[in-house]
């Protein structure tokens, strides 16, 4: 198994036929991803790399049935088409678009709860299972099939921690990368209750960064006791407060959402710290012996 995605999940592309949406698109398939169904308003009755596609989102799963939709809307559009997606009752959407208003983000995000729809990002890379399916625009090269989880607001670091995992022979079960912020839907607190119950996953790696709270809202909930492995990276320690340092979210305000008060709060929950990627794969191999 995986959490989020795998082999048989159904997707829909939104803005399949754009420059970026056709070509991810035909990467997601050529890896394995099943995309079932594309939607670009007044495009409908064509096809795309061989899927259908759809004037609306709604004609798309009256027809096709799909389960998750991946956004490829630019920023000022996407909110609406991520809530296209959820009044269609899709259940996850996975926003790639930087530049969304915050306050148009604030709107989905709200929107997606009443709805009890998952959404990842804005400015996200996506969620990988391994082998599996992808939803989103990760170097998969980088990635293998294995039994340990990532969960990363950030898509290079993702990236670089899944290649050091592969070199050194450890596989992963599902990588997700939130989104760059500073509003998330989906977080690390969740991604954790998720792969908790994913009986293919054996240990977990949470990526954070400076900004925000998500890192010490999932060092709660490990600390209330969690049964699997956690190693944790925090990056960002020499960040000086008030200078935002590349997302949205990387900004310490106030003395709150500094890298080693995020680190402290991991560490005192039972996380294991690594301090670089290179860190972790000995630190996995040391709990699951």
């Amino acid at each position: 198994m995986a959490i989020l995605v795998d082999k048989g999940t159904r997707v829909l592309v939104q803005g399949i036929t754009g420059k970026i949406g056709s070509f991810q698109t035909r990467i997601m398939i050529d890896y394995g991803t099943n995309v079932v169904a594309g939607v670009t308003p007044g495009k409908g009755a064509q096809t795309y790399n061989g899927v259908p596609v759809f004037d609306s989102v709604r004609q798309a799963a009256d027809a096709t049935k799909p389960e998750v939709s991946i956004c490829f809307v630019p920023g000022p559009f996407a909110s609406d088409a991520a809530m296209e997606a959820i009044d269609a009752g899709l259940r996850l959407v996975v926003v790639l678009a930087e530049a969304v208003p915050i306050s148009d983000t604030a709107k989905m995000l709200a929107h997606a709860s009443e709805h009890n729809t998952a959404v990842i990002g804005p400015d996200t890379s996506g969620v990988i299972s391994p082998g599996r399916s992808k939803l989103g625009v990760q170097p998969h090269q980088l990635f293998t099939e294995g039994r340990v989880g990532i969960i990363s607001r950030s898509g290079a670091l993702s990236y670089e921690t899944a290649k050091t995992l592969t070199e050194n022979g450890i596989g992963q079960s599902t990588v997700v990368g939130l989104g760059g912020g500073p509003m998330w839907g989906f977080t690390h607190r969740k991604a954790l209750q998720m792969f908790r119950e994913d009986r293919d996953t054996d240990a977990v790696v949470l990526l954070g960064e400076i900004g925000g709270h998500i890192e010490e809202e999932a060092a709660v909930y490990i600390k209330s006791g969690y049964a699997k492995p956690v190693v944790a990276l925090v990056v960002g320690r020499s960040a000086p407060p008030g200078q935002k340092m590349g997302h949205a979210g990387a900004i310490i305000q106030q003395g709150r959402g500094s890298a080693q008060g995020k680190i402290t709060a991991l560490r005192d929950a039972g996380a294991l710290i690594a301090k670089s990627p290179e860190e972790i794969p000995a630190l996995i191999r040391k709990e699951l012996k």
